[in-house]
């Protein structure tokens, strides 16, 4: 073991005995007032944006609950609130500027009511000013970097009732060790990547997040095989882009040996991950997948837009002929394989015909699935100083008319499946109907069928009796033991 490595192990086990003693206090904090008032304390988590914010949020959690909270959805039942931020578009900030002013009047009727704000929108100074200038009923703002510095932070909340404000500039060490709260007993969120070096033109996470590092594998495949020993079926392996991992390693270890070694986990059903970057799919990758029998016959590659004037000048470093030909590769190797991305409308300059250059790309590879946006000017990008005279309705109008295209062509995949018989791993009860179940193939669609809740946690087969537009009815045909 190296000197820095010794160092880094130094330096996280402080970290987390810091972590124990804060939360230690805060316990008996909670515990006193809990005692006073005859109820336990509750907590309130609100996360904004992708997987990523939603497994923060599960360590979170965690730390909440060994602190003595109780878990609730109603801000009016709560006695501290976060805000896991998410900055990727305006919408997101927006509803979390209105939430604070909602929480204003119940802070104005409930002094000792805690607000914290974290998440990605902290690491834009001009957001974190205007928290401090216009929201100074906050009491806590943190970032990206720190969310491990969390119940310290709280300690000095109790201890001060001033706002306190720590934003870390730059990314540390990958933390290891912290306790999560997970969402699902079926299936399970894994890190194993932080930050992104791609820097597109019209994306803030490269500066929210910081610069790449990836999780070492021993640690990775360490809290798989737990979860796996625990009754989890399912893990989606989670990065900014995923196919990064490990080119910071000394010793030559990639996304695609990851993959492998994950696959042999005993227990493990099915293996997914998101994102994956078009530039660096291999074929070493594409291989891997197909020959992995845990690994989901599903790829979500975002294309962004189909014009190369366009990916280009959002700096994605692919043509549109280098995506088809991965899809190409992909679809020769894995014929079953699901494919999902992501569309941005609307980019500065983007003309009608470029719009139209997407839809037909969007034709040709036929997705399953389609994530669209209009664009968002994130302030800090390059992308928001192109100047830009396409009017806001035109962007509307093109946007609308790239839903409506995409919108057939998964209409048309989902009826594909009249009839057919699909493997499907219960994840949960519907949401609409205690009497139905609903789980995934292994393509990534959903599927509800009427079952008994016993079978949660299974594999079972469905056959196809009902393709609706953006999912699927059937009725179960057998069970596989899990």
């Amino acid at each position: 073991m190296s000197k820095r490595e010794m160092l880094e192990i130094g330096n996280m086990d402080d970290m987390l005995a810091k972590n124990e003693i804060a939360i230690e206090k805060l316990r008996d904090i909670n515990k006193a007032h809990s005692d006073d008032i005859g109820r336990k304390l509750k907590a309130c988590t609100v996360t904004y944006g992708c997987q990523m914010n939603e497994h923060d949020s599960e360590k979170l959690i965690a730390m909440l609950a060994n602190m003595g909270y109780e878990a609730t959805d109603n801000f009016d039942d709560a006695d501290l609130i976060i805000f896991n931020t998410c900055c990727v578009r305006e919408n997101a900030e927006l509803k979390v500027f209105g939430n604070l002013g909602h929480i204003k009047k119940i802070k104005e009727s409930r002094p000792d009511l805690i607000l914290a704000v974290c998440g990605c929108m902290m690491q834009q100074p001009h957001i974190v000013e205007a928290i401090k200038t216009k929201y100074k009923y906050v009491d806590l703002v943190f970032g990206t970097h720190n969310l491990h510095n969390f119940p310290e932070l709280l300690v000095e909340v109790q201890n001060s009732r001033s706002q306190v404000v720590e934003i870390w500039e730059s990314e540390g060490d990958v933390i290891e060790g912290l306790p999560v709260d997970r969402k699902y007993d079926v299936k399970a969120y894994v890190n194993i990547m932080y930050g992104c070096n791609n820097f597109c033109a019209y994306c803030i996470v490269p500066y929210t997040r910081g610069r790449e590092r990836s999780r070492k594998p021993e640690d990775v495949l360490e809290e798989i095989r737990d979860l796996a020993q625990n009754g989890v079926k399912e893990v989606m392996l989670l990065g900014q882009n995923v196919n990064s991992y490990g080119k910071t390693f000394e010793t030559p270890y990639d996304f695609s040996d990851l993959l492998r070694d994950v696959n042999a986990i005993e227990g493990l059903e099915r293996i997914r991950f998101m994102t994956s970057h078009p530039k660096d799919i291999s074929d070493k990758l594409l291989e891997t997948m197909a020959a992995s029998e845990h690994v989901c016959e599903y790829l979500h590659l975002p294309v962004q837009a189909g014009s190369n004037r366009v990916l280009k000048a959002m700096n994605r470093k692919y043509t549109r002929e280098q995506y088809l030909d991965i899809v190409k590769r992909a679809r020769a190797l894995m014929p079953d394989l699901s494919i999902s991305t992501d569309i941005i409308v609307g980019f500065p300059g983007e003309t009608e015909a470029e719009v139209y250059e997407t839809i037909a790309l969007m034709e040709e590879v036929a997705y399953d699935s389609a994530f669209t946006y209009l664009y968002s000017k994130r302030t800090g990008t390059p992308a928001a100083e192109i100047e830009d005279l396409t009017t806001e309705a035109e962007k509307k109008a093109r946007f609308q008319e790239l839903l409506k295209r995409v919108n057939d062509i998964i209409k048309d995949k989902i009826q594909t499946y009249q009839d057919k018989t699909v493997e499907v791993l219960v994840e949960n009860i519907s949401k609409n109907d205690a009497g139905v179940l609903m789980g995934r193939t292994r393509q990534n669609h959903t599927v509800n069928f009427e079952g008994d809740v016993s079978l949660i946690g299974q594999i079972v087969h469905v056959k196809v009796t009902k393709p609706r537009n953006f999912s699927l009815f059937g009725e179960i045909v057998d069970k596989k033991k899990a």
